[in-house]
């Protein structure tokens, strides 16, 4: 927190992107409540390793099994490739600090629940499903009831079908 501070202090901005299943945690909350400057937080269904990039002039990336080392990259033409992944993904986040924008749904199907459909669609198991979302195994169970229930379906085959029939894959969120 000193370290983001001093930074923050000096003019410096930051900007962190979380999964959805961050959204509601107290302590992400808190951090950014006692930071002061220009620090925004959004949040993505998925999200990719660890990237800290400073000045666009250095990287950081995760090295080694357990990602208890970091690589420190210096090459332009990677910092330009990790610098325009960010602002790609930055674009397609939630804000989630220092504003929340409220999920919109489009026919009764939430974006969290069409992120669902797709991996659905993908013949993902639920627990595949959980692990690329970050969230339990019973909350993935939970979008996807309420994702059959919204759809009318009453199996898991016939949610595929629905799926499809809908259409709700082939419109923007």
């Amino acid at each position: 927190m000193r370290r983001d501070q001093a930074l923050l202090d000096r003019g410096g901005r930051i900007r962190t992107l979380y999964q959805h299943t961050h959204r509601h945690l107290p302590l992400v909350h808190a951090r950014y409540d006692q930071l002061r400057g220009a620090a925004e937080a959004r949040s993505l269904d998925e999200v990719t390793d660890r990237l800290i990039i400073i000045d666009r002039t250095v990287a950081f990336v995760p090295a080694g099994e357990e990602a208890k080392l970091a690589l420190e990259v210096r090459h332009p033409a990677l910092i330009s490739f990790f610098t325009n992944t960010f602002e790609v993904l930055w674009r397609l986040a939630t804000p989630m600090y220092p504003e929340a924008a409220q999920q919109p749904s489009l026919d009764g199907i939430t974006p969290r629940q069409r992120t669902i459909a797709a991996l659905l669609v993908e013949g993902l198991t639920d627990a595949a499903i959980a692990d690329r979302l970050g969230m339990n195994v019973r909350t993935a169970r939970v979008h996807i009831a309420k994702l059959a229930a919204t759809l009318g379906s009453e199996s898991r085959a016939q949610l595929g079908y629905l799926i499809g029939r809908s259409g709700i894959l082939d419109r923007e969120p």
